[in-house]
């Protein structure tokens, strides 16, 4: 059995040309990483399936649970084509894009989303190839949008295209989306990531495709999200700071506090949440990373973030285990720094008034008391570990689950390392198991208490309603040795 990680926050790290063998998979596991992200927009669906295969051909080789995230492409807004291949667009100049297909010149080019002329309104911005040029609407016709240029630079043929000031009315699921969604659950993936979020209609039709048959995170990268954030992380199982989009969209000094919002947000509703996007950027070419980057990481760290994501860095990058290591030693500097602890309860979590929520609350404080080794929660549907995670305890939380699809699907949760076991049939039965595992995992030795999580009946899901103290002896340690 694999011994839990040294640390309770969890790395996700993208799967890519660089990283797409067992071997290198392997590696990356070894060094660090709990989770793949899958990305829908790369590469065939047979290509994809190989390497979610392969992510579980190294799982069953490790044998311990690894999650893996599918992350849908969602609409991708782009201008059309020029007739030279590209054209330089000079500061206060008046541009046009409209619905003629015939390739652009300096003054037009063609825009091929309607859904952009029915919104977009005088004064409103248009960004173009990542934020780079910049423009601003000064009137709008049926089939033409005239713009001023703000920040000037050179546009080329089906260049990218933003529209942060207001909401479209487009789906965040193409018919693209709906054929990776198919493909991903048929392949047993753990986690969808659903982009293009605006609002929380989105969310719920991904949910009602879905089907309960993996879990949703729901992608925040448009300002539009923020503004309905908390109705958007009730209905997600977990969401992500997509750093990328949302760097694009807003100006840059606004990111870090909606950033922290994010997190806390999801924190206070007991949702895991990952932060992503040029974590590590410098160590797609460089073998160590910046000061910056490290204070980064270690900042979404001190915040509770659940999991930290490796984008570039691991997927195309040339030193993929390097920047898995990376996190990993950032993250057990963090987590041993005195001051970590204070830092990550800096967030208030109410409980709800739920019997659940408050033996949660309660072995949090128990544990600190007596000073216990590990939680042991014993779990269906995964409900009890989220709970024990959410209030960040001092401890492991060591999760028993008889369902290898729960197991899986904890791997982004803080702080848990989840076992896939038969399931108990009785109050000895569990308090058995737990000490066994708990030795087993080399969470506890002779003499440690152990709190255990359960709901009675046994099988029952979200029915938490069992705490128990328990220590272990030396004569456990000695039938175990």
């Amino acid at each position: 059995m694999v011994e839990p990680r040294q640390r309770k926050v969890r790395i996700l790290a993208t799967l890519g040309p660089a990283s797409s063998s067992k071997a290198m998979i392997r590696k990356l596991f070894d060094a660090g990483a709990d989770a793949f992200r899958v990305n829908m927009s790369h590469g065939t669906t047979e290509g994809r399936r190989t390497l979610i295969d392969t992510v579980r051909a190294v799982e069953k080789e490790v044998g311990r649970p690894i999650a893996i995230l599918a992350d849908l492409q969602g609409p991708k807004l782009r201008v059309g084509k020029f007739a030279d291949g590209k054209v330089t667009l000079e500061k206060g100049q008046r541009f046009r894009f409209d619905s003629d297909p015939a390739p652009g010149d300096a003054t037009r080019t063609c825009l091929p989303h309607r859904e952009i002329f029915q919104s977009i309104k005088p004064g409103q911005r248009l960004l173009l190839d990542d934020g780079k040029v910049q423009v601003r609407v000064a009137s709008v016709a049926a089939d033409a949008i005239e713009v001023t240029v703000e920040v000037p630079g050179t546009l080329s043929d089906n260049k990218g295209l933003n529209v942060p000031d207001t909401v479209l009315p487009l789906a965040a699921l193409t018919e693209k989306d709906r054929r990776d969604l198919a493909a991903a659950l048929d392949a047993h993936v753990d986690w969808i990531a659903l982009s293009f979020v605006q609002r929380p209609e989105d969310v719920a039709e991904a949910r009602r495709l879905i089907g309960g048959r993996a879990s949703l995170l729901a992608k925040i990268e448009k300002p539009a999200a923020l503004e309905r954030l908390p109705e958007i992380i009730e209905l997600a199982d977990a969401v992500m700071v997509a750093r990328g989009d949302l760097g694009v969209e807003l100006p840059p000094e606004q990111v870090p506090p909606a950033q922290k919002r994010i997190v806390q947000l999801a924190r206070a509703a007991g949702k895991p949440v990952v932060v992503a996007t040029q974590m590590l950027e410098s160590m797609i070419v460089s073998p160590s990373p910046t000061r910056a980057e490290v204070s980064d990481v270690a900042n979404a760290m001190y915040d509770g973030a659940d999991a930290v994501m490796l984008s570039a860095e691991s997927a195309a990058g040339q030193f993929p285990c390097e920047a898995v290591a990376m996190m990993d030693a950032i993250a057990r500097q963090v987590e041993a720094d005195p001051s970590h602890d204070d830092r990550i309860h800096f967030t208030e979590i109410l409980p709800e008034t739920t019997t659940a929520d408050a033996l949660a609350l309660a072995a949090e404080q128990i544990g600190r008391t007596v000073s216990a080794k590990a939680v042991v929660c014993f779990t269906t549907s995964g409900s009890t570990a989220r709970r024990a995670s959410r209030e960040r305890m001092p401890v492991p939380i060591l999760v028993l689950t008889p369902k290898l699809t729960t197991a899986r699907r904890l791997g982004l949760v803080w702080g848990v390392h989840a076992v896939h076991t038969r399931d108990v049939a009785n109050f000895e039965e569990m308090i058995a198991k737990s000490k066994r595992m708990a030795l087993r995992t080399g969470l506890a030795g002779a003499g440690d208490r152990l709190i255990l999580m359960a709901g009675v009946p046994f099988g029952t899901p979200g029915s938490t309603n069992v705490l128990h103290l328990t220590r272990l002896t030396g004569d456990e340690l000695k039938a175990h040795g």
